[in-house]
């Protein structure tokens, strides 16, 4: 499945997390983590429990955000995933630094018999940049996420307009995840009122190869999605690729050209990715 936008709703507030749920993202976030007060984190948790166990077959993918792992994190996915009828689709693990983490998660998970539950890891810290290879490949994991806020503060990067102190740590993000065949993922816009910007930096991580961003606001969303939804012209090339690979298949053939263009496994790929984004968009 497809997850363009990816929305955060914060875990101590049910009319928000059942709002959340309603609107167009691919994927609702159910965060325990950034958006909870210290002092809410129980009742956060409580909430979340009783707003999966009440979801009847929600449009998105929920995800849930516990805390990092090694602090409050396993007691969250005991609750969100142990102790409930329905547990999330996918857990997003903080702060991940290195695949330890994401390994012990993934027994745990399957201790909990819920291995069909994914793991997406978020790389927000210098540690987790160098390491991403490892995590992009450990066991369970779907896809990885960038967190831009996290990173620049833990390098003591000066942030800047056009994100340059970012762009090493957003590329290997991405190579990672293709070279582990998972979903790479990027960070939130913070400036809610800027649509404009959020357009265009949604734009440029589109660019570089990011299948979807997370999102803090609903508004958000249609902004995001229409970034990563296909046009007709990318959409009726990948149609006509998938067609030719079906073709050649049956004639046992390696590679095929579609309107000139030598098409091989590589760009096949391409083409089945842009129809998913399509279908999630409901286009096709």
């Amino acid at each position: 499945m497809a997850q363009r936008s990816l929305l955060y709703s914060p875990g101590d507030d049910r009319e928000m997390l059942e709002k959340a749920v309603e609107t167009a993202a691919d994927t609702v976030i159910f965060d325990l983590e950034d958006a909870v007060a210290p002092d809410s984190k129980d009742e956060a948790r409580r909430t979340v429990q009783s707003t999966l166990d009440a979801l009847d077959d929600p449009t998105p993918s929920i995800s849930v955000r516990v805390n990092p792992y090694d602090g409050r994190g396993r007691e969250d996915v005991d609750a969100v995933v142990g102790d409930v009828r329905n547990p999330p689709d996918s857990i997003l693990l903080p702060k991940v630094d290195d695949a330890e983490a994401v390994e012990a998660l993934h027994h745990h998970l399957a201790e909990l018999d819920a291995g069909d539950v994914d793991i997406v890891p978020l790389i927000e810290t210098a540690a987790g940049v160098i390491s991403v290879e490892e995590i992009a490949a450990a066991p369970g994991v779907t896809a990885v996420a960038y967190g831009d806020q996290d990173f620049t503060a833990d390098i003591g990067a000066t942030v800047t307009d056009d994100k340059t102190e970012s762009l090493y740590a957003r590329q290997k993000t991405v190579v990672a995840a293709a070279a582990a065949g998972v979903d790479a993922l990027d960070t939130v816009y913070t400036d809610i009122a800027d649509t404009d910007g959020l357009r265009e930096q949604t734009a440029f991580v589109v660019e570089l190869g990011f299948d979807g961003k997370l999102a803090i606001h609903p508004d958000q969303v249609p902004v995001i999605n229409e970034a990563f939804t296909p046009g007709d012209d990318e959409l009726e090339w990948a149609e006509a690729v998938l067609a030719g690979q079906e073709q050649a298949s049956e004639e046992g053939a390696g590679v095929f050209t579609v309107d000139g263009q030598m098409i091989d496994p590589p760009l096949v790929e391409r083409a089945r990715k842009i129809v998913d984004r399509a279908e999630a968009a409901g286009i096709r």
